[in-house]
């Protein structure tokens, strides 16, 4: 299992986080997904074959930014 945490920014409340995380469950090989809006945290889980740049693309598909891996 591979977890990788990233920065986003723009979302302001649970249904941001929504958005995301559906985006992001769309990515092959992810297993789950946890994003906070309060602290701008997205969390990914899957496999060891997960690209942080299919990550960063399904953020960016829910409308928001993705500022850095954490």
């Amino acid at each position: 299992m591979k977890t990788t945490e990233f920065q986003v920014t723009g979302m302001i409340c649970g249904h941001c986080e929504l958005s995301i995380r559906e985006e992001v469950r769309e990515v092959h090989g992810v297993e789950s997904v946890d994003v906070s809006y309060r602290t701008g945290k997205l969390v990914v889980t899957g496999s060891e074959t997960i690209h942080d740049a299919a990550v960063i693309a399904a953020v960016q598909a829910a409308g928001y930014q993705w500022v850095r891996a954490a």
